[in-house]
């Protein structure tokens, strides 16, 4: 029987995790374009009604909007939220597409750069307070100790005491690096070489397709092995804050590695798209994580953030990356791309995006059991 957090903490841990990354992703537009004096006409918090907003002395209208599900800073000769440039804005000082073309992809940059140095700053803190978790007796750690009931590694031909020490001819180190190359790939042909009393021996083999369930019901599906350690133990050992900085990075980087990983698999038909998220599901694991503790929250805000710096530099127009996508071949062509073509560009960013939109709510909402719970149906 699974046991939910109360519904309070599914809505606190949904602002807390995506008001601060929104607002400080915005913040990134908006400070570097105040740098090269690029003026602001608004800064919003969510989209649509605006619910409460003040004007400040440059002229800026600073607003929270009824839907929490996104932000915006609109310039001055933007023909909308989504940064359109209007064809018919005058040419004057201030104004956004005034600004030289490497300034404005500076702008436009800031954003999803905003995201990257959160996730590397709460993973450097987190490294830097608790430590990082490392197996003592690492060449133990990768020696096969024992076998699971299903073990599609003792089925290939492995045997107690081999030594994998490598997968697909790339070196493992421990353990956990064992276990993290294979989690993300359920059903896929491998190749493990392993050290048997000084022969190396290939043993090709295909990964065992797994479903896991956590403590609050969330199902997964990965890849394994069945093999266990036959040595090695998890200590916290400590790290200093200078260390905290490029552990994080490479911390974030195996993260993204996996992702993209991930993404590929929903593009191929490896996983199912109901894989995907939306934002009920952002709010479902918010709160899930917030009950856990400080760690696990913010391990996943910074999980989010680095998402929301992923998507936001896909070359979609109407995003981030879609604008630098423009930017780029405005300077290959020599002049901007022309208005009609953007504006149509941008629609057709929009709708791509609302059908996104769509499709992850759809499957947040045919997942979510704990709908059910809530409202006694």
């Amino acid at each position: 029987m699974f046991e939910s957090p109360p519904f309070w903490m599914y809505l606190v841990g949904f602002l807390l995790v995506l008001g601060p990354l929104i607002t400080l992703h915005e913040l990134g537009h908006y400070l570097v374009g105040r740098w090269f004096g690029v003026e602001a006409e608004a800064f919003s918090i969510g989209f649509g009604k605006e619910i409460w907003g003040r004007t400040d002395k440059r002229g800026t209208r600073w607003r929270i909007s009824a839907l929490p599900l996104g932000g915006y800073v609109q310039f001055k000769g933007d023909m909308n939220p989504a940064s359109v440039p209007d064809p018919d804005a005058p040419k004057e000082a201030g104004s956004f597409q005034e600004a030289a073309l490497w300034k404005r992809a500076l702008i436009v940059a800031a954003g999803p750069i905003a995201n990257l140095l959160i996730t590397i700053a709460i993973f450097a803190s987190i490294f830097s307070i608790y430590g990082k978790l490392t197996i003592v007796g690492a060449e133990d750690s990768r020696t096969a100790g024992e076998f699971s009931e299903t073990s599609v590694a003792a089925a290939a031909g492995m045997q107690l005491g081999d030594t994998i020490i490598a997968i697909d001819g790339d070196p493992v180190e421990d353990f956990e690096d064992i276990r993290s190359r294979v989690m993300i790939y359920p059903e896929k042909e491998m190749v493990i070489t392993v050290d048997r009393e000084g022969e190396i021996v290939d043993i090709p083999l295909v990964t065992e397709r797994v479903e896991v369930t956590d403590a609050f019901g969330n199902t997964s599906v990965i890849g394994r092995l069945g093999v266990g350690p036959s040595g090695g133990e998890y200590v916290l050992e400590e790290v200093s804050v200078l260390e905290s900085v490029p552990l994080a990075v490479t911390h974030s980087w195996d993260v993204l590695g996996m992702m993209l990983t991930g993404l590929k698999q929903i593009i191929l038909g490896e996983r199912s798209i109901k894989e995907l998220g939306g934002p009920i599901k952002i709010a479902k694991y918010s709160g899930e994580q917030l009950s856990m503790g400080l760690i696990s929250f913010l391990s996943f805000t910074a999980l989010i953030s680095l998402n929301l710096a992923f998507i936001n530099f896909l070359p979609i127009p109407a995003l981030d990356g879609g604008h630098l996508a423009f930017y780029a071949a405005e300077a290959v062509r020599g002049n901007p791309v022309g208005p009609v073509a953007t504006e149509w560009a941008y629609r057709t960013g929009i709708l791509v995006v609302l059908v996104f939109m769509v499709v992850v709510t759809v499957n947040d909402v045919a997942s979510l059991s704990f709908f059910g719970r809530l409202f006694g149906s």
